[in-house]
């Protein structure tokens, strides 16, 4: 098994309904990309957050499938319009 784990800190201009509207769309991407075999994607709640207000990570078969995810077609659009709305920071590790 493959993790992907990502933190993001929003852009001080990005309003609730857009953090809402980040996490509803991630949380599509397991319906999308067959590579994901599971996620999991919300609002941070952690008093010790550091700024960081989202949290997720997924589940993939190999480094090879979190790959085919990365340069996937639908995660490529949502990078498009997500980029410029975060600060983000990206784990990834076998398990």
């Amino acid at each position: 098994m493959f993790i992907h784990m990502f933190v993001f800190r929003f852009k001080p201009n990005v309003t609730s309904a857009q953090k809402d509207h980040v996490v509803a769309e991630i949380r599509k991407l397991k319906e999308q990309i067959p590579e994901v075999l599971e996620s999991w994607v919300g609002l941070n709640v952690s008093p010790r957050s550091q700024g960081y207000e989202l949290g997720g990570a997924m589940k993939f078969a190999d480094p090879a499938a979190c790959g085919r995810y990365n340069t996937h077609p639908v995660h490529q659009a949502l990078l498009v319009w997500l980029l410029p709305l975060i600060e983000p920071i990206e784990v990834d590790f076998p398990v």
